[in-house]
């Protein structure tokens, strides 16, 4: 009769064995991508504190008076500045101490312009992919390899996180009241290995959920899991508010740099053939802030006779939106607010926030 017991506990060693050089093994090959992704990921949280002291001379305003110029003075200084360059956005901010942000595309290079609200003087230009927010988000999201090699590693490397986790709960999950001490409080009176062992598996006993919906949160900008999350979670292409519902041709996160993540797949509407002058900027900001937008937002220029202004705010989750207006007539052809989004991109969106730290304000 004892035989088979013995055999049973042999089998669990062996299994016991088996994982815990899967949780070595992992660990040792995927740690320097986790300790990067850490590192960027915590540099990209500070984003708002690091380039505002970074990039003082261009975001805050040098003069400021009772009454900022207009949007459509300001673009004129703009374009006498940089004649050769097109707009594409510009942000509408609620800061009377900021300098408004246009970003401009000029030679294929794209860069934000800041100008000066009061004055329409050009405080600064600043090529985007040299903003220290774009590096460390391109290391985080790409290892700085770009492309898809370096966005297929990262993925790698979370989903082999999810691995470490589960085996090293499995190792170190106490197996009986004694074993309460290195797993769930550590032995401050033991030294060298017994120290270090309860220095790596307290603090990942405690942190390992918070470590999962971290990676979890983070998966939906992957390349691989990322469409499939996205195809089951996002907002259906089609959110106009009247008219026919074409084939999409050109998707929202084609032409806006700034877009929720649900909404990055609808369709973009056209402004049909008019014999209308286009709105200015100033007539359509007055139009889009009619519709109770949040500020700040980033509203996007209209490509081509055929396209559309475009206003997307991405801060607090239940203020997300995108809208989409006719550049003639100034008619919303399509609102998509976090309200329309399904509760499943809800939840995504809340992780989203949750994992780039806005969340919590």
């Amino acid at each position: 009769m004892g035989k088979p017991q013995v055999i049973k506990k042999s089998d669990t060693a062996s299994f016991y064995q088996v994982v815990w050089r899967w949780h070595f093994y992992a660990g040792v090959i995927f740690a320097p991508f986790l300790f990067i992704l850490a590192f960027s990921g915590g540099a990209y949280l500070f984003k708002p504190q690091i380039e505002s002291y970074l990039y003082q001379d261009m975001l805050v305003a040098e003069t400021t008076v009772d009454t900022p110029l207009n949007y459509s003075r300001q673009v004129e200084s703009v374009v006498e500045a940089f004649p050769e360059a097109s707009i594409s956005s510009v942000v509408i901010d609620d800061d009377p101490s900021r300098t408004t942000e246009f970003v401009v595309s000029e030679n294929g290079v794209g860069s934000s312009v800041f100008v000066n609200p009061y004055t329409g003087d050009i405080q600064g230009k600043l090529n985007n992919e040299e903003k220290l927010s774009e590096v460390f988000k391109k290391i985080h999201s790409e290892l700085l390899i770009a492309g898809t090699v370096g966005n297929r590693i990262v993925e790698l490397a979370a989903c082999w996180a999810v691995i470490l986790l589960v085996t090293g709960l499995y190792v170190w999950w106490p197996r009986n009241r004694r074993s309460i001490w290195g797993t769930i409080l550590p032995r401050f009176s033991k030294k060298g290995r017994v120290f270090w062992r309860d220095l790596h598996a307290v603090p990942a006993f405690w942190l390992s959920l918070f470590i999962f919906i971290l990676i979890a949160t983070g998966l939906p900008w992957s390349g691989v899991l990322g469409p499939q999350i996205q195809n089951v979670a996002a907002t259906p292409q089609y959110a106009y508010s009247f008219g026919e519902k074409p084939d999409p041709i050109t998707r929202t996160k084609d032409v806006v740099d700034d877009v929720p993540w649900a909404n990055e797949n609808v369709a973009v509407p056209s402004s049909p053939q008019s014999t209308y002058i286009p709105l200015t900027i100033d007539e359509t900001v007055g139009l889009f802030n009619e519709r109770s937008l949040v500020l700040p937002y980033t509203l996007s220029m209209p490509m081509g006779e055929h396209g559309v202004y475009t206003a997307s705010h991405m801060q607090q989750p239940v203020d997300l939106a995108t809208l989409h207006m006719d550049q003639y007539s100034g008619a919303i052809l399509s609102d998509v607010r976090f309200a329309d989004f399904s509760s499943s991109a809800k939840l995504v969106e809340a992780g989203i926030a949750l994992h780039e730290g806005r969340l919590f304000g």
